[in-house]
């Protein structure tokens, strides 16, 4: 069954997100889900900032941490990438149908492959931040600053599964397979 997405993935309400990604349909796929579970990853981290914000958090810097981490938290970056994803993957889908010129199809196929590849760097950049404001964060809230790096970490991983799909150059797989393993590094610390 076909289920027709709305104007984006970003405006959809959760359920039907859930149930649009698991309709027999080509998009949203792995790509949109990667950058939804990211989104999600930035909200938790985003949450525990909120709760450093206390007067003892301002007298001991923790707070200006806080609010530095919250302004790099940014969910509508990623759900703008869920969108981009499934349009480009449309678009993919185009030159296996349609003919056009070999540039067109080049410029298609990059934008495919540029898209999960930000989406790794962007979680890997986010991951550092988080783990750097862990040791300010407050104590009863750093599980969810935790919760935050390691569902960001699952979205790096499932954005490099999408990745190896657009079939990047070699040197491309190793430098995204050396962010994963810092990735996991960081995340092997907080088990």
């Amino acid at each position: 069954k076909f289920i027709k997405t709305m104007s984006s993935i970003k405006s959809l309400p959760l359920d039907q997100f859930l149930a649009t990604l698991a309709a027999k349909q080509p998009t949203p796929g792995g790509g949109a889900a990667a950058a939804v579970g990211a989104a999600i990853g930035n909200a938790a981290a985003s949450m525990a900032a909120a709760y450093t914000t206390r007067k003892k958090d301002a007298e001991s810097g923790a707070k200006a941490k806080a609010e530095a981490l919250q302004s790099d938290m940014d969910v509508t970056e990623f759900l703008q990438a869920a969108d981009d994803d499934a349009e480009a993957y449309a678009d993919l889908q185009r030159t296996w149908k349609e003919s056009m010129a070999e540039e067109e199809k080049a410029k298609i196929e990059a934008r495919a492959l540029a898209i999960p590849t930000n989406l790794v760097e962007a979680c890997h950049k986010n991951i550092l931040s988080i783990h750097g404001f862990l040791p300010h964060c407050n104590t009863n809230i750093t599980s969810d600053a935790k919760v935050g790096i390691h569902t960001l970490a699952g979205a790096a991983r499932a954005a490099y599964q999408t990745v190896l799909v657009n079939s990047p150059p070699e040197e491309e797989k190793m430098r995204l397979q050396a962010l994963l393993k810092e990735i996991r590094d960081v995340e092997d610390e907080l088990l």
